[in-house]
């Protein structure tokens, strides 16, 4: 079963950590994991600034950033994983890189670190659940 997840470094983000966890040990063979971070351009202006370098730098530790708590708890439960970060509009390459790299599932939070607490699903959730052609459990 190949699975990616979808992380932003918040506390529902790692739900789907502990989901996927959970998962893995129901299953017969272990999961092909793909860690994934997306993070979103930067405007214009501020990439010029930046330069392409500082701009590439910037997602770079950003990724690493959010990642890096999912990172632990995957390499504390013995789960191999592939990370990719990519930049771009957050639903969208989600589901697009679920689709390339011929997942079976994927697994996200139900709101990420930008969206109000509430009860409802957040906005990047929704798109991806209602664009996604791969199933897709989301994590609260």
């Amino acid at each position: 079963m190949k699975i990616l997840l979808a992380v932003d470094g918040s506390d529902i983000g790692m739900a789907a950590v502990r989901y996927v966890v959970a998962l893995s040990k129901s299953l017969k063979d272990a999961p092909k994991l793909t860690l994934l971070y997306v993070d979103l351009p930067l405007f214009k202006q501020a990439a010029a600034a930046l330069g392409s370098e500082g701009v590439a730098r910037y997602h770079a530790e950003n990724g690493d950033y959010a990642l890096k708590k999912a990172r632990t708890a995957l390499k504390r439960a013995r789960l191999s994983f592939e990370e990719c970060i990519e930049v771009g509009e957050i639903a969208e390459t989600i589901v697009k890189q679920a689709q390339s790299g011929k997942a079976d599932l994927i697994v996200m939070g139900s709101h990420g670190r930008g969206a109000l607490k509430s009860l409802f699903i957040g906005s990047v959730a929704q798109k991806v659940v209602g664009t996604s052609p791969i199933p897709v459990v989301i994590a609260r």
